[in-house]
């Protein structure tokens, strides 16, 4: 059964992680993403996260890149370039995330596809945004993490600025990718027309800020971290994570002195709020000293059964063993040529009519050349081995 994108055809220009990631969920929901790589292959080929490749395939690139068919063409060779054109000009959806004015440089800017293809929706996504003094700069995760001020969001009063452990703008800026390509797209059913559509790291990143921004912007003051890592600057206690007999527990918002009764924790009787603002480091301290009193199952047995919002605090090795993990098919296994059984996330939108599903695993550099030239260039056989014999585009 074809997933609710099936016949959409996306000429993918995207490297490393927030281009990749979006055309990935695309392609998981039945898109045909046609993945158009240099020739020495997306710069996530080289490199990966905990430097872990499988059989020569890197883990991150392997990670992002399933459901595709990949290209490798030479953009700067004027036969490579007019392969891609003639590619461009059979999708409905392009998306690349180069530096800005990078595309324009090689006579495939939107002005010059947009008059080729009127219908065209082609995805723009940068690091800083497409004007302004920051767009020469590299736009990366970490860097765009500092700038927003996710730093000061996290750890403790003590200690120093620390980012999330996730690429949270590169992932952040795939959905926004995705969902803004899904929009424009439903606008050309109405116009007839595609558009540009320009998405950053730095306004994804900061569209997660909307309520903590939105609360220094109308009064609240800085956000002040806490000295007992409450997990927001802006929350007061008992939200947090506490140590229990065995490992973690994670207590979200309760009434105080309903969770300090099932807790064994006096002095909060007339407590009937959610939270304390002040003096909360102590509030914390106070609540630790019971949790570590009992495991975290029993605790979860005990606080869920009077329906408290809380659950565990899972490493990876639970994460695989939970089972509404497991009941949500979130973790899947796919083969690779090289690489072997390769195990990831699953899908994580789920339709009762058009299901999305894992049909390619990641491909090799270069992998489906000739093919996608037949299919989407209209190239026959010995144009093909023109083209690769001109080093235009991989053999």
């Amino acid at each position: 059964m074809a997933g609710p994108l099936a016949g959409l055809v996306v000429a993918d220009f995207a490297q490393l992680a927030q281009g990749p990631f979006a055309t990935q969920m695309l392609g998981d929901l039945g898109a045909e993403i046609i993945k158009i790589e240099p020739m020495k292959g997306d710069w996530m080929r080289h490199w990966s996260m905990a430097n872990l490749f499988l059989e020569g395939e890197g883990a991150s690139f392997l990670s992002f890149n399933r459901n595709k068919r990949s290209i490798a063409i030479d953009l700067k060779h004027p036969r490579g370039k007019e392969a891609a054109l003639r590619i461009i000009d059979g999708a409905d959806v392009l998306i690349e995330n180069f530096r800005p004015g990078v595309m324009e440089r090689l006579g495939l800017g939107y002005e010059t596809l947009a008059e080729r293809n009127p219908r065209l929706v082609y995805c723009a996504s940068s690091g800083w945004g497409q004007t302004g003094p920051y767009v020469s700069r590299p736009g990366q995760d970490l860097l765009v993490q500092a700038v927003a001020g996710v730093g000061y969001l996290n750890g403790d009063a003590d200690g120093p600025p620390q980012g999330v452990g996730v690429g949270i703008a590169d992932f952040t800026a795939g959905f926004h990718i995705v969902y803004g390509v899904l929009a424009a797209l439903y606008a050309r059913e109405r116009t007839g027309r595609g558009q540009r559509v320009d998405v950053s790291l730095l306004n994804s990143i900061l569209n997660l800020h909307i309520q903590e921004l939105s609360l220094y912007l109308n009064g609240a003051g800085l956000p002040v971290r806490s000295r007992s890592n409450i997990p927001g600057a802006y929350l007061g206690a008992p939200y947090g994570f506490y140590e229990t007999a065995d490992g973690y527990i994670a207590i979200a918002m309760n009434p105080i002195n309903k969770l300090a009764r099932l807790v064994g924790i006096e002095g909060y009787e007339d407590h009937h709020e959610s939270q304390i603002m002040e003096g909360r480091d102590q509030v914390r301290a106070d609540f630790q000293k019971g949790f570590l009193k009992r495991t975290t199952q029993e605790w979860l047995d005990i606080l869920l059964a009077e329906d408290i919002w809380a659950a565990p605090v899972n490493d990876y090795a639970a994460v695989e063993e939970d089972p509404q993990i497991r009941e949500n098919e979130m973790i899947v296994e796919w083969e690779h040529p090289k690489a072997g059984t390769v195990r990831s996330v699953g899908i994580p939108v789920k339709y009762s009519e058009t299901p999305g599903e894992i049909r390619r695993p990641a491909p090799l550099l270069g992998e489906h050349t000739a093919e996608i030239l037949r299919e989407f260039g209209g190239y026959d056989e010995q144009e093909i081995r023109e083209l690769q014999g001109a080093g235009a585009v991989s053999s």
